[in-house]
C-alpha cells in the first residue's frame, strides 16, 4: 500500500513541474518574473561600472530540463542596454551605449520559477542550452 501512495504522489510531483505545464506558468506570471530578473540583475553591480538601464524581452526561448535535479532551465532571448555609473571606470566609454543580446536564465523546482538575474551576454538561447546546460535534455523551444 505504501509503495502505491509513494508512486501515486511521486507522480502527482513529476506532474505539476511538467515541462507544458511550467511554460503556462510562465507565460501567466511573465511580467514578474521578468521584472524579478531586472531587479535581481540591476542590484548585482555587474557589469561592473554600469547601470542596468532597460531590458527588451525577445520571443525567442529554449527549456531544458535536468532530469537528475528536477530542475527545469529556460533561458529567453534579451537585448540589455546599460548607462555608465557617473565617477565610474566606464563613464566616458563608447561602447556603454551599444545594446547587447544575451539569455536571461529562469529555473522552476517544486513547481515554482525563479531568477537570480543571470544573464549570458552574446549567447542565444539555443546556444545556452547546449553549452551552459551540457547534459541536460531539450525539452521545448521557440520556432
Amino acid at each position: 500500500m505504501f509503495q502505491f501512495l509513494r508512486r501515486l504522489l511521486s507522480g502527482n510531483r513529476n506532474q505539476s513541474n511538467s515541462p507544458k505545464r511550467m511554460l503556462q506558468m510562465f507565460d501567466r506570471e511573465r511580467q514578474n518574473l521578468q521584472q524579478d530578473f531586472f531587479h535581481a540583475a540591476a542590484a548585482s553591480g555587474k557589469p561592473r561600472g554600469l547601470r542596468w538601464k532597460n531590458c527588451d524581452w525577445l520571443a525567442t526561448y529554449v527549456l531544458v530540463n535536468d532530469e537528475a535535479t528536477g530542475t527545469l532551465t529556460l533561458f529567453c532571448g534579451v537585448n540589455v542596454s546599460f548607462e555608465a555609473i557617473e565617477g565610474g571606470d566606464m563613464e566616458g566609454v563608447e561602447a556603454v551605449s551599444m545594446i547587447r543580446d544575451g539569455s536571461a536564465v529562469f529555473h522552476a523546482r517544486e513547481g515554482r520559477w525563479g531568477t537570480g538575474g543571470k544573464v549570458l551576454f552574446n549567447v542565444t538561447p539555443q546556444t545556452a542550452a547546449t553549452v551552459a546546460a551540457s547534459g541536460q535534455s531539450i525539452v521545448a523551444a521557440s520556432d
